[in-house]
């Protein structure tokens, strides 16, 4: 009878994994897929910038503003029950975001598809904890991983070559059917758990809702606007203040808090989140500068540069399995020391970028960030929920990711800034020109003259046959090169001392050579004896 039960159960596990596989890399993939496409929906509809902006940035807030919410919902609901309806949601958005003939619709429809994305991520990921044993689910969560690593950098590829054939709008309908076969998958293999909260924390959700809405919103229009003005100083002080109220209200007044800010009181948690937030600022970091320095200043496709950067995913989806075998026996800190390192040197290594570094050698180092990032990414995450048991999973991993959401936006807008930072306003148009004729700032400069007339490729060139752009003299253009080199520099060194920070955490961790039980000291037999 306890062979046969213990059978169903490693079955079941396995179901579990491959029945939530699914959301997170269909989320994550849109939400950097969607980024490559930004200019051909911004002629598609004839927009303005700051008015498409609002595809990627609506999207963005509606994504974190739901994320707080997915414990509460589970609690309340049925954690099954909650999650098939955030995929169900995200998979009606995405069709809808396809179909949409006006700019307003497709906003609207970016923002179903982020609420229905906030709440199936976390709880994909709270269901393979309840679902696997203690001394598996770095095993689990790593295999879970390697669609979160790998997403991200797939993402660009996808949406170039979709724009590149004139099919931007596949970049949503593709997520139907492998949503819905999610969605069949979880109907057919997952257990639902009955809900155990009978009220709602009315006061939690709306300073919840202000708080990471306007943090959320400040980030987003943060580089366009400048850190300094109104708009951008006074949405920072109102996310601000929502987010006091927040944690004034989840710790002192709701009964039923929508997230257990307490959970930051455990020491593993903190740090590990910590340590994660940089991880996380790391991984979409690459996500963001290096696509824009291989166009705008190599002059590279929307493809060329997706491919360039495949190799990152692929050394990260090989690193993460692997890491989440070695954590249920070694523990986080060997992985996190090993990762942080290989962090912070290869960071120092991508400051050191200049317009014509070799692209071998950078596709060298992104297998080496790849590794890197395979091995903290969801290492960080399993290691702040090692110390979460029972019903309050759903509730730890909706905090985790709500907050790696906030980070990631205001990291990514930080670099941006500090990317374009020192930028002439020579520089600015002269980028906005060269991308208009499909070159880069720096490989342009290589074929600026022959004999030294300006606009005239150079004969024989084997890097660039991209002319510069009337009107631009070819001192405009090596200026523009060397403050676009200076700006990647800047970006990639604030990462790097970002980096060295989280490594001296990572030292603090648990783990090897110290004694590592995962989370068996935790783990109530409930869990365990399910």
């Amino acid at each position: 009878m306890t062979g046969r039960g213990t059978r169903a159960r490693l079955d079941y596990k396995w179901k579990v994994l491959a029945s939530v596989v699914f959301g997170a890399f269909m989320v994550i993939l849109d939400t950097t897929a969607v980024n490559v496409a930004f200019r051909a929906l911004q002629t598609e509809y004839a927009a303005r910038v700051s008015d498409a902006q609002w595809v990627i940035s609506l999207y963005v807030l509606s994504l974190g503003i739901a994320t707080p919410l997915a414990g509460f919902l589970a609690d309340r609901f049925g954690i099954k029950r909650t999650y098939l309806a955030g995929l169900g949601i995200f998979v009606a958005g995405s069709l809808l975001c396809g179909l949409a003939p006006k700019l307003w619709m497709l906003v609207a429809a970016r923002a179903i598809q982020g609420l229905g994305g906030g709440i199936a991520v976390p709880l994909g990921s709270a269901q393979l904890l309840r679902a696997f044993p203690a001394h598996e689910q770095g095993r689990a969560l790593g295999i879970f991983g390697m669609a979160v690593v790998f997403a991200p950098a797939t993402g660009p590829l996808l949406g170039g070559a979709l724009v590149d054939l004139g099919l931007w709008r596949w970049i949503f309908f593709i997520n139907v059917p492998i949503g819905l076969l999610g969605v069949m998958l979880g109907r057919r293999f997952l257990r639902e758990e009955p809900g155990r909260v009978h009220g709602m924390d009315w006061p939690g959700l709306v300073t919840e809702v202000i708080g990471f809405g306007a943090i959320l919103y400040a980030a987003s229009i943060a580089e366009l606007r400048g850190w300094t003005s109104p708009d951008v100083l006074m949405w920072f002080a109102i996310g601000a203040a929502g987010l006091i109220a927040f944690v004034l209200v989840e710790l002192f007044v709701a009964r039923e808090p929508l997230l257990d800010l307490r959970l930051y009181r455990r020491r593993t948690f903190l740090l590990a989140s910590l340590v994660g937030y940089v991880t996380v600022i790391a991984l979409f970091g690459a996500e963001f500068l290096l696509p824009v320095y291989l166009q705008a200043v190599r002059g590279r496709a929307a493809l060329d540069a997706g491919l360039i950067l495949l190799p990152m995913a692929i050394a990260a989806g090989i690193a993460t399995p692997v890491a989440g075998r070695l954590y249920d026996h070694i523990g986080p800190r060997p992985l996190m020391v090993a990762g942080f390192s290989l962090l912070v040197i290869n960071t120092w290594q991508f400051a050191r970028l200049d317009g014509h570094t070799p692209i071998p050698w950078i596709i060298l180092l992104l297998l080496v960030r790849g590794t890197a990032l395979g091995l903290t990414v969801q290492t960080t995450f399993v290691a702040a929920l090692s110390v979460v048991v029972g019903p309050a999973l759903a509730r730890g991993a909706a905090l985790v990711n709500a907050t790696r959401n906030v980070m990631q936006s205001i990291g990514v807008a930080i670099l941006a800034t500090v990317l374009a930072t020192g930028f002439s306003p020579a520089t600015r148009a002269l980028h906005h020109a060269v991308a208009g004729r499909g070159g880069g700032v720096c490989e342009s400069r290589l074929a600026d003259t022959v004999e030294g007339a300006p606009g005239e490729p150079r004969a024989g060139s084997a890097v660039s046959r991209v002319a510069a752009p009337p009107g631009f003299t070819a001192e405009a253009l090596a200026q523009a090169c060397d403050e676009s080199v200076a700006g990647f520099t800047r970006a990639y060194r604030l990462t790097f001392f970002a980096a060295l920070g989280s490594l001296l955490l990572a030292t603090m961790l648990p783990g090897w050579p110290g004694p590592w039980r995962g989370r068996t000291s935790y783990v109530t037999v409930a869990e365990v004896n399910p």
